[in-house]
């Protein structure tokens, strides 16, 4: 049995979760901390660990200059980029069109179809994400148990698509109920599961601009949804006897089972399960976030217990105060939810207004990229998030203060920027907080994400039509939420900071990496603010 320190190379310990050499069966003798550790002493606990490995670059990974490095992780990078951000993209831009088009639909004629009053449309957009709750936390550490993302995302994109399709197939409020809830259930697997995806082949650096990559298909959606409604309702109304709401779900649904088709044969799994990459190529995927963050990340199923994830998840602080965070700016932007009800109220027909919703997610898809890619070269996060939310606020106090047209419409240009551009930022600075071990991450992601959307189950309630057009009550509420999402924001900042000066000082901090491996151990981990 070996000791370390600080100096020595780093044996990865944590909470009973194996280590494994990825060359090797994992062992699984029990860890132990060699000291007593006092909360007050200044030097890191010595860990200790039976029939493990201490952590090192494999050796030809060692020998490579630093301009070679730089080359092969250029080239790792590249060739996983082109797999994988295309693809996850696309699938976001169906999973958001598919949940989002019930709003386009409404204005097609839905409610007079189905014969809806009172608020059972807004009960039908509210209950998808009943659905989308219940399934969110189980569904990834469902897909961090099994690690084969490129084979559970697309099999729950096809059922969707499935769903989706089947809407227009609804003649009443009950079926349309029906299909809402089951949409939200399984949808729920993707989101969540796609920030996972991504923290368990970036590094912190990349993670970031990354995830605003990802988003951007939710953005691309916004943008394209009102297009694709326009164009449906102008040359399909009526054709073989369906409106045009109809055919929007049979047309998104459609090509969401054909994109889910394609995506089995390109995605791929985590690093040490996907078969197309070289063993160069696997080992410095894994070894690159090895040396991000003094641990190793995703090594095999048997390590990767639901129980611990939960634990470890639910009993650190900085997943509650991340939770307010993230549940204020998606509250904020639910007016995204019923945003051509709101752009309607500009007074222009249904096609003109269906087009105007585009032009605010394409500013939007800018400012996201450009902040997100600013924020992960300067490393910074608390001000890339808080200050474009600044503009939300600006927005909804012009949009509750005025009925002119035009300042209206300037409101509506600065919502969705103004929430989006920092929430992406947000989202990385989840995965930047709670790094390690990956079940962790898995439940804290989906944790956080679940309560987050919550707020969209009441705030259909609050654009009802005859509360239009300024929407007074939604946009308070939506200013109180972005106040909360920034006091968060600096809660956590603060907290942070001080974690931060503990690990300066040698101070052993819990759930942080507390020693390091080769470049890590040098420069030694920090959380990001």
């Amino acid at each position: 049995m070996a000791t370390t320190t600080t100096d020595d190379k780093f044996i990865r310990s944590e909470n009973g979760l194996s280590p494994t050499d990825g060359d090797s069966t994992s062992s699984k003798e029990n860890h132990k901390h060699l000291d007593s550790h006092d909360p007050d002493s200044k030097a890191a606990p010595a860990i200790a660990l039976e029939g493990s490995r201490a952590f090192a670059a494999p050796t030809w990974i060692r020998n490579l200059t630093p301009e070679e490095r730089q080359s092969v992780e250029s080239k790792l990078k590249r060739k996983l980029d082109t797999r994988l951000m295309p693809m996850i993209v696309l699938m976001y831009i169906m999973n958001y069109l598919d949940r989002n088009n019930i709003a386009a639909a409404r204005l097609q004629g839905l409610e007079e179809d189905l014969k809806l009053k009172g608020v059972e449309f807004q009960t039908s957009v509210s209950i998808l994400f009943v659905g989308y709750l219940l399934m969110q936390v189980p569904s990834n550490l469902f897909l961090n148990k099994i690690g084969k993302p490129a084979i559970y995302l697309p099999s729950c994109m096809i059922v969707w698509g499935v769903i989706s399709t089947a809407t227009a197939a609804c003649q009443n409020y009950g079926g349309l109920i029906a299909c809402r809830f089951m949409l939200g259930f399984v949808e729920a697997a993707y989101f969540p599961g796609c920030l996972y995806y991504l923290s368990c082949w970036y590094t912190r650096q990349e993670l970031g601009f990354r995830t605003a990559i990802f988003y951007s298909g939710a953005l691309i959606s916004g943008a394209f949804s009102g297009l694709i409604a326009a164009g449906i309702e102008y040359g399909m109304d009526g054709l073989h006897g369906l409106r045009a709401w109809r055919w929007l779900f049979i047309v998104e649904g459609g090509i969401t089972i054909g994109i889910a088709i394609g995506a089995f044969f390109i995605l791929p799994n985590f690093p040490r399960t996907t078969s197309w990459l070289t063993d160069h190529e696997r080992e410095l995927a894994i070894w690159r976030l090895e040396e991000d963050i003094g641990e190793d990340d995703w090594v095999d199923s048997q390590h990767q217990s639901f129980t611990v994830g939960l634990k470890l998840a639910f009993t650190d602080p900085k997943t509650y105060i991340l939770m307010f965070l993230l549940f204020g700016i998606v509250a904020s932007g639910t007016v995204t939810n019923f945003f051509p009800t709101v752009v309607k109220t500009l007074n222009y027909s249904n096609i003109p207004t269906l087009l105007l919703t585009c032009p605010p997610y394409v500013l939007a898809v800018i400012t996201t990229f450009l902040n997100s890619w600013h924020a992960d070269r300067t490393g910074e996060r608390f001000f890339h998030i808080t200050l474009p939310l600044l503009f939300a606020v600006f927005a909804y106090i012009l949009a509750a203060a005025t009925t002119s047209t035009a300042p209206r419409y300037v409101a509506m240009m600065f919502m969705v920027p103004g929430v989006y551009t920092g929430y992406v930022v947000a989202l990385a600075w989840i995965s930047n907080s709670l790094p390690r071990p990956p079940a962790k991450r898995a439940a804290a992601l989906a944790f956080i994400n679940a309560i987050s959307n919550t707020s969209s189950i009441y705030a259909s309630y609050m654009y009802k039509t005859e509360m239009g057009p300024r929407y007074i009550l939604a946009m308070c509420v939506n200013c109180g939420m972005v106040g909360m999402a920034i006091i968060a924001a600096s809660t956590l900042r603060f907290i942070l900071v001080r974690l931060n000066r503990k690990l300066d000082q040698g101070i052993f901090v819990e759930g942080a990496i507390n020693s390091g491996t080769t470049e890590a151990g040098k420069k030694g981990f920090r959380f990001r603010i």
